[in-house]
């Protein structure tokens, strides 16, 4: 079966996602063509979420022209599409007068490329910011916009605000070939996938590591990926959520930083080292490493409230340190957004916009439809809900009241949305990534057979039949004990 589009967008990662959202305002027909089997499992999995404020990109590279803008773009899409975003600011810290040095030329490549109010603060400020910051810190960039987010949070929230608009999700679907033919208003490309074939006049590239995969299959231009694999590591909640510090940066890193989340945890990212595709393996020294770099920053940080470390490649082009973006040079049609490494998650609504930009200027006809609808209204969220809402909940379904993860307290019926959401979670990872069960302490040593029996009722399939993650991820051999 082959289904025809106006756009074929391939990759649903926060850059796939957020263009998807983008252009699903226009009267045209789109389509999200994916790999996995849910949204956000590549390089925006494996991600710290950090909104990078844009004094780090050298001025004049498609980075710094799209880093600081996706920073301010922040506040507006965290408001329309219902996702938590804490703009906390952040600091840089310096040890001696050579990192001020550096500092001082953050700050000047800050300013080049648009970053408000970046400023080089002293010892007493640091610590009236962050009373936890090292005291051996001499200086610090001290920059307001700085925040942070869940990435596939986010991910998410785009895809379902672009489905509700008419995008279509295929998931399941690695592109295997790509037939390029006719021209004018005739279908041009045409995406060969074991869920079907995909038929469009427009192609986006936004496969981040299997990007220069798309780029081949498609007569395009000839790169390589790097495989830049990062460590990271999650520790348990703190009292208070942590500003994000950095050390001063690397030729190739921003180094390990230390930053709260959304959601309360300290996480401690990352590393950077060249393996081989798809490693996503965690090592001892690289883990030990986020844990010395993290005590340099916080000495009073208690590592040992570890509850997850993992690890992911960041989708980088042979060659170059800057994102691809713009209309293929080669093959008239064909759009590219690759190797969107760090700061993808900050740049991803301006990358969006960015790619509106050229697609317009390239001759596609953008028509706002009437009916386009900016707003996607979030979840209900139990845990954060105040006590009257809570009470309000239980009072209209008692299945709020039904509490299946006790380290986040998420309730049934928060389970069940997360499935029947559109798209919806088809995994006991995605239902983690949708409402947090499972993501706690105790990593679903709890409540994951509770998961995967609501999950196989709500799928209608047998629990054997549930995944942990993708394809051949089976938890359950036989009955579930004690499972209702």
């Amino acid at each position: 079966m082959t289904e025809t589009f106006d756009i074929a967008i391939v990759g649903a990662g926060i850059t796939g996602c957020a263009i998807a959202r983008q252009l699903a305002r226009y009267d045209l027909s789109i389509c999200v063509v994916e790999a996995a089997n849910d949204v956000a499992l590549g390089a925006s999995k494996a991600n710290g979420g950090l909104v990078h404020a844009g004094y780090d990109p050298a001025p004049g590279t498609v980075k710094a022209q799209v880093n600081a803008r996706g920073c301010e773009l922040y506040g507006t899409w965290a408001q329309e599409l219902g996702f938590l975003f804490c703009r906390t600011g952040s600091m840089v810290l310096g040890f001696n007068d050579e990192d001020r040095a550096h500092l001082e030329k953050l700050r000047q490549n800050g300013l080049a490329n648009g970053v408000p109010e970046l400023s080089i603060i002293g010892p007493d400020r640091i610590h009236e910011l962050e009373p936890r910051a090292s005291a051996d810190a001499t200086c610090a960039l001290w920059c307001p916009s700085t925040g942070f987010v869940d990435p596939f949070e986010v991910a998410i929230a785009a895809l379902e605000n672009a489905v509700a608009n008419g995008v279509t999700f295929m998931r399941s679907a690695p592109v295997e070939a790509i037939e390029v033919a006719g021209s004018g208003d005739d279908a041009r490309f045409t995406l060969e996938t074991p869920a079907g074939n995909v038929r469009c006049r427009y192609l986006i590239n936004a496969a981040g590591n299997g990007a220069a995969d798309i780029s081949h299959m498609a007569g395009a231009e000839e790169f390589q990926m790097v495989w830049r694999q990062g460590n990271i590591v999650v520790l348990d909640k703190e009292p208070r959520t942590l500003m994000p510090l950095y050390p001063v940066p690397t030729p190739v890193s921003k180094g390990v930083i230390v930053t709260g989340t959304v959601h309360g945890n300290t996480v401690i990212t990352a590393t950077a080292a060249v393996r081989e595709p798809g490693d996503t393996q965690t090592y001892a020294g690289d883990v030990n490493a986020l844990l010395t770099g993290a005590r340099k920053l916080i000495p009073d940080l208690d590592t040992r409230r570890v509850v997850r470390a993992f690890a992911g490649g960041r989708p980088v082009i042979q060659g170059t340190n800057d994102f691809f973006i713009g209309q293929s040079a080669v093959v008239p049609g064909l759009f590219q957004a690759a190797g969107i490494q760090s700061p993808g998650v900050a740049s991803a609504p301006a990358i969006a916009e960015r790619m509106e930009h050229v697609m317009s200027k390239a001759g596609v006809e953008l028509h706002e439809r009437a009916d386009w609808n900016p707003i996607r209204r979030a979840p209900d969220d139990f845990d954060r809900a105040p006590l009257a809402r809570k009470e309000e909940l239980i009072e209209s379904d008692p299945t709020w009241g039904q509490i299946v993860c006790r380290c986040e307290t998420v309730p049934e019926t928060e389970i069940v949305a997360a499935i029947r959401r559109q798209p919806g979670a088809v995994s006991v990872e995605g239902v983690k990534r949708r409402c947090r069960a499972g993501m706690g302490r105790c990593q679903s040593g709890f409540c994951q057979s509770r998961v995967v029996a609501i999950l196989a009722r709500e799928l209608d399939c047998d629990p054997s039949e549930v995944l942990l993650e993708d394809a051949g991820s089976w938890l359950v051999e036989g009955p579930l004990k004690g499972v209702r």
